[in-house]
């Protein structure tokens, strides 16, 4: 956005130097810098060096007319929203009309009368700066909304993680893992009916909440320094359920359908379910498993192999890849299409791993 201390920049397009000179009479008295053009091809070129707050536009001139310069202003990103008035001798009630329907903003006939030239450029560029800092104030708050939300994530996110002790950076990697599969899976072109850029995000951001749950697990299981018996282990299968019905909360406080809730109750509630159907809680099988779920699975399960736990050692890379393969393996634990992903980018996942290494891992 402009500066409030620059000059507003006023282009002025016609293919008679007279009537520039004209115009430029007429406005010279005003705070304001001028530029200007005999040609829309010539206007076209130099508003790409330096985009203009307000166009005066000559609708007769040869080679690009007045109508064809103002849908290439629009097409530019830099003058897309600039106001433009067109100045012309052609008065014509459909002149008229189509100026506006192209997106003019007013429209003076010629010969025009000096007082009421300055008037409708004096109040077109206060509407045009006041437009632009309200759209300025909007995008701040949006911005600070969305930062608020992801900042809100990573924090339930780490509160559940901070009750486990062991997890360390468990949160950062996993997002990340979370990502590369996704993007490679985008790359390859699977699951293109979900798998947007957009929902890649969603999955970014929503990764932390994963094990949200695990905030309703009694401590004495959560923490235990062995292996969970049995009964313990059945307990701790709740913690999907648990962060289900905390998404579940937060969508109802929202009052109306939230995608980035949606992907995350899909993540949390089914990030253990096996695709051979031998998971939790629900015992999903296949394609039944959200994608959010699926692909969690895989970050989750290498993470947890590569992490030192009071029951386990940390394994390194390769030994966490030849147990993936045999143990858990294609269409087993794990989604093919996700498997052949990770075998496709395991070296950004090592990568990854290594850049939020902590103490507990290998």
């Amino acid at each position: 956005m402009r500066s409030r201390l620059n000059k507003p920049l006023v282009f002025i397009v016609d293919d008679v130097p007279e009537n520039i000179q004209i115009a430029l009479a007429h406005l010279k008295n005003l705070d304001m810098e001028f530029a200007y053009a005999t040609s829309g091809e010539q206007a076209l070129e130099r508003m790409r060096s330096r985009a203009p707050d307000l166009v005066l536009l000559d609708v007769m001139m040869p080679g690009l007319d007045g109508f064809e310069t103002m849908r290439e202003i629009r097409k530019m990103e830099e003058t897309r929203a600039v106001p433009v008035i067109f100045l012309t001798a052609r008065s014509e009630p459909e002149d008229v009309a189509k100026g506006f329907e192209l997106g003019g903003v007013d429209y003076i006939t010629k010969p025009f009368h000096g007082v009421e030239l300055r008037s409708r450029v004096r109040n077109h560029l206060e509407l045009h700066r006041y437009r632009m800092d309200l759209e300025q104030t909007v995008l701040d708050r949006t911005r600070e909304t969305v930062l608020l939300k992801d900042i809100t994530i990573v924090a339930m996110g780490e509160l559940a993680e901070h009750r486990d002790t062991d997890t360390g950076g468990h949160i950062q990697r996993t997002r990340a893992f979370v990502k590369a599969l996704a993007e490679e899976l985008f790359r390859s072109g699977k699951f293109l009916e979900v798998l947007t850029p957009e929902y890649i995000t969603l999955l970014y951001k929503t990764a932390p909440l994963h094990d949200i749950g695990k905030v309703g697990i009694p401590d004495a299981i959560l923490l235990k320094k062995s292996r969970l018996n049995p009964d313990e282990f059945e307990i701790m299968k709740k913690h999907a359920i648990y962060g289900e019905e905390v998404i579940d909360k937060l969508a109802k406080m929202a009052g109306e359908p939230m995608a980035f809730l949606q992907c995350a109750k899909d993540l949390v509630g089914s990030h253990h379910e096996k695709f051979d159907g031998s998971g939790y809680p629900r015992g999903l099988a296949g394609r039944d498993i959200p994608l959010a779920g699926r692909i969690m699975a895989m970050a989750d399960v290498y993470d947890a192999l590569r992490t030192r736990r009071s029951y386990k050692p940390a394994l390194s890379h390769e030994q966490t890849m030849r147990i993936i393969a045999k143990e858990e393996g294609r269409g087993k634990h794990f989604d093919p299409d996700v498997y052949d992903a990770l075998m496709r980018v395991e070296k950004e996942f090592e990568d990854i791993a290594q850049k939020n290494r902590d103490e507990m891992m290998c």
